[in-house]
């Protein structure tokens, strides 16, 4: 597969490792249709393991790889990254005020965020949203870095970032599609 994806454009290359995310989450939405009733602990299980990889991911393919392209310009090297992830943490902030939350324990009159009459589907729908703008732009900034000949860019690289996203896509689609099914929505319609 390796030997395919170099005689690619990064283009394709970027696009072939977006299909295979979507084809992981896809998945493990899947499992909808096999399924009657959410084991909690299993899924919690899962999201936790989706939340390490992702961490991992975060650091070793896109954190690290930003303070080692940054060296050798007048800033020191961890500014772009650290400037990077402030930025970033303001953003959810912002989102964090005015998408629909809840809390566990809480009424649910007392919930913070935009008051909607399907608020945990919205919820659902803008955090998945939200979650996979940033995949697929690091996917793509993954294979765009290795087209624009960044010394410290490689092809086993982007696609270990890929197929580590991919991984921690399965249970998302997981959590996303069983929970929807219990709201009264079809199988089908879930696991879109």
């Amino acid at each position: 597969m390796i030997n395919y994806l170099q005689n690619c454009s990064p283009v394709i290359q970027a696009f072939i490792a977006g299909l295979f995310t979507w084809g992981v989450t896809a998945l493990g939405a899947s499992f909808v249709f096999v399924t009657k009733k959410v084991n909690k602990k299993l899924l919690e299980s899962m999201l936790g393991f989706a939340g390490g990889v992702t961490i991992a991911a975060s650091f070793w393919s896109l954190l690290a790889p930003s303070i080692e392209m940054s060296k050798g310009n007048n800033l020191p090297s961890w500014l772009p990254a650290a400037v990077g992830f402030f930025l970033g943490g303001i953003f959810l902030g912002y989102i964090d005020k005015i998408i629909p939350h809840f809390r566990i324990g809480s009424v649910i009159n007392k919930n913070k965020g935009i008051k909607t009459p399907e608020r945990c589907i919205a919820l659902l729908v803008l955090a998945m949203t939200l979650h996979n703008i940033p995949e697929g732009l690091a996917i793509g900034v993954a294979f765009g870095a290795i087209a624009a000949k960044i010394p410290s860019a490689n092809l086993p690289a982007a696609i270990a970032l890929a197929v580590g996203i991919g991984i921690q896509n399965f249970p998302e689609g997981l959590a996303i599609s069983l929970p929807l099914r219990e709201t009264g929505m079809s199988r089908l319609r879930s696991f879109q």
